[in-house]
């Protein structure tokens, strides 16, 4: 029987929380000069992580809600890789240094596309012009299907050391449906691909509320994937948003699931991955018990950012490619979107931010307080606030702590265990910004 609280919130649209401020808050004042300004003053010492977005896929799913475009030219793509080098000498000679890397990230998109003379090229310049080190993680989001044998060398000759694949689905009729057709041996093959290479670590991402999806068809999915042993799950719920993203329109709506569904579907793969022992990660991760992840959970060092749950201790994030966003000291700043814009800028010398946001005290408070809540259900908001200076704010949890969702008390807040996949509501209960907000965010599970 589902749960009255759980119905209660998860339809209810709230961010996700990758960011603070979220994403709807940046505005054009952020520009080319302060980004390049606020590049040249950070820290020579403290290690930064990069992240590099590819906005190139073979072909368009349909579910899908990147920033990418469908080619079956390759010649796109090696293009943009040409202007990704260029980009990377561009930063680097902005600023200080030759900054240490603890942490590199390529996202999509597809980055797999890539040629894989084109993926040394650009793992030799950032080698080149950063200081990669040796205990770096070097992550890539690919498609299973793109994974060829030279791309996966190319991966391990220039030492990556971990894959996520796009999983998604491994029923035939929901695969049809998102215009992602991906049989279970051609994942699995992958996956032994990647690991013959030597890249020792490999996620899944799995996702529920696709068109057709169904409680036992979600269930066996988690099973097959457990098969292949992969280190960490994201299991996240599709949000159709058709409005933004127009190939979703392909998707009948009536297809999809509604709310009481895409609980017991979300509930039913949890239920096989904790069953095989993974532990839950924040609200929508899985690890294995002696996974990287699972102990910075343990010892409160998890964190959050635009790629999800993560153990890099990095504070700042330089993020190269079109669309891509940093994260620095001063606020964050998001490269223009349209690759044909940005490709035009960086070959003409100049940094492409396009908006951003300038983070205030109370911002930084709040980023605090709302990512603590998201890694690790408890905070205590006055000695955050404390620490900053501040006053504590004082969210309205009546509705929250009315339906045991939270308990608070002398400005700890802890969300009950039984209710951690509405985290997001209590963070949103910290978020300034929300009420005055226009965006439409998903929904909550």
């Amino acid at each position: 029987m589902t749960d009255q609280i759980l119905l209660k919130y998860a339809a209810r649209r709230t961010p996700r929380y990758t960011s603070y401020p979220t994403a709807p808050q940046f505005g054009t004042d952020i520009d080319p000069v302060t980004y390049a300004q606020w590049l040249r003053a950070l820290p020579a010492e403290k290690p930064v992580s990069l992240y590099l977005h590819v906005p190139f896929c073979k072909a368009m799913c349909w579910y899908c809600g990147c920033h990418t475009k469908a080619t079956r030219r390759i010649e796109p793509v090696a293009a943009y890789a040409q202007t990704l080098l260029r980009e990377i000498d561009l930063i680097a000679d902005i600023v200080p240094a030759r900054l240490k890397v603890s942490h590199v990230h390529w996202g999509g998109g597809s980055p797999s596309y890539l040629p894989g003379d084109e993926l040394r090229r650009l793992m030799d310049r950032l080698r080149s012009r950063f200081d990669v080190l040796d205990t770096a993680e070097i992550a890539m989001e690919i498609d299973p299907r793109l994974l060829s044998d030279d791309f996966t060398a190319a991966m391990g000759e220039t030492g990556f050391t971990r894959a996520s694949f796009g999983v998604q689905t491994f029923d035939t009729d929901v695969q049809n449906a998102i215009n992602r057709p991906q049989p279970f041996p051609v994942v699995a093959e992958a996956t032994a691909r990647i690991r013959e290479a030597g890249i020792a670590g490999l996620n899944f991402d799995l996702l529920y509320g696709l068109p057709g999806q169904t409680e036992e068809n979600c269930r066996r999915t988690a099973e097959q994937a457990l098969s292949l042993s992969p280190d960490r799950f994201s299991v996240f719920g599709y949000a159709h948003v058709p409005h933004l993203k127009t190939h979703q329109r392909l998707i009948p709506e009536a297809s999809l699931a509604g709310t009481q569904a895409r609980l017991r579907q979300a509930e039913a793969m949890a239920a096989v991955l904790i069953g095989a022992g993974y532990a839950p990660i924040g609200f929508d991760h899985f690890a294995k018990p002696d996974d990287a992840l699972t102990r910075a959970q343990a010892e409160g060092k998890l964190r959050r950012n635009f790629q999800g749950y993560t153990d890099d201790t990095a504070t700042t994030l330089i993020g190269l490619g079109a669309s891509s966003i940093s994260e620095l000291p001063q606020g964050y700043v998001q490269n223009i979107a349209a690759t044909h814009e940005w490709d035009r800028q960086v070959n003409a010398g100049a940094v492409t931010a396009a908006r951003g946001y300038r983070l205030i005290p109370e911002d930084r408070m709040r980023r605090e307080i709302i990512a603590r809540l998201m890694c690790h259900f408890e905070v205590d908001t006055g000695e955050i606030a404390a620490r900053h200076g501040l006053a504590a704010p004082a969210p309205d949890l009546a509705e929250l702590e009315a339906d045991g969702v939270v308990s608070s008390y002398s400005g700890v807040v802890i969300v009950n265990p039984q209710y951690r996949t509405l985290v997001r509501h209590a963070a949103a209960a910290f978020d300034a910004h929300l009420p005055a907000s226009t965006a439409v965010h998903s929904v909550s599970v």
